[in-house]
């Protein structure tokens, strides 16, 4: 049982690490944006080419798929996001999935259809013992990721001076741009940001959930799951919501395999109706 929680747990910090990047650009910025997984796999694939062709080191690339990720993110933002930022959800809901199917087709065509190659570093390989648990390293490095990335966003986004301009031009653009703010380029690198991280998911994502030009779509109803069943806007409900998907996922594909991948789907109805709202308002980070 010890296993099976702690294997939940660092599947949940995966999942947290990739969607709280779309929770900051649909919660902060309400843009529904459901390309978020390619940025993810733009992360994911740069890292996996930085380290199996030209040799680079694990963190090394970890850095390289954020910065690549937020790139292309600042790139569509200014081309194409903030374009829309006003309209309807249904016209941003078109742009973003039909931006997945392109990238799709592009990663498909430029890498093929296969999975990526990927092989951890050796000392992230194997099992480390803690008290009665033989728990992977990999995992466990899962968790202290997730662990760091949670506490950098609150601090960022609750205690400094760019967190409040965040929050400010969220709750009132034109208010925000009278005392100063310049609430477009705020929103570009908030976009960038979230872009960023879910790169750095995508990246961290090879040593388990592979990587694989249909990536996006596979995915996306896990990411859009912890997202709006923690709260979107919010960085702790999305963390939260993580955790206790992961848990019910992993847990039901190991004591009930022929209807384990249904229980999630269940879980997010069940937390739904309990709290439509998400398990944290956005009133609060």
């Amino acid at each position: 049982m010890g296993i099976v929680i702690f294997d939940g747990v660092a599947y949940g910090m995966l999942l947290f690490l990739i969607g709280v990047g779309l929770s900051i650009t649909m919660g902060l910025m309400n843009f529904v944006n459901l390309a978020h997984g390619s940025f993810a796999m733009v992360g994911g694939y740069a890292a996996s080419i930085l380290m199996s062709r030209m040799g680079l080191g694990f963190f090394p690339s970890l850095a390289a798929s954020f910065a690549a990720a937020a790139l292309i993110g600042a790139l569509l933002e200014f081309t194409l996001y903030r374009r829309l930022y006003r309209a309807h959800p249904l016209d941003q809901v078109l742009l973003s999935i039909g931006l997945v199917f392109v990238s799709i087709a592009a990663f498909t065509w430029g890498f093929g259809p296969s999975m990526q190659p990927f092989s951890l570093p050796s000392y992230l390989e194997g099992q480390l013992t803690i008290g009665s648990l033989s728990v992977g390293r990999y995992r466990l490095f899962l968790i202290v990721a997730g662990v760091l990335v949670l506490a950098g966003l609150l601090l960022a986004l609750g205690k400094t001076r760019y967190g409040a301009m965040v929050r400010a031009s969220v709750d009132n653009q034109r208010v925000a741009g009278g005392t100063g703010i310049h609430v477009q380029r705020l929103f570009f690198l908030t976009f960038s940001l979230g872009c960023g991280l879910a790169g750095l998911g995508g990246a961290l994502s090879l040593g388990v959930l592979g990587l694989e030009p249909s990536f996006p779509l596979k995915y996306l109803v896990y990411f859009l799951i912890v997202v709006c069943v923690g709260g979107a806007g919010t960085i702790v409900g999305p963390f939260i919501a993580a955790l206790l998907v992961g848990i019910v996922d992993v847990a039901g594909k190991y004591y009930f395999p022929e209807a384990g991948a249904f229980l999630i789907y269940v879980f997010m109805i069940v937390m739904l109706l309990l709290r439509p709202n998400g398990i944290v308002p956005r009133k609060g980070l």
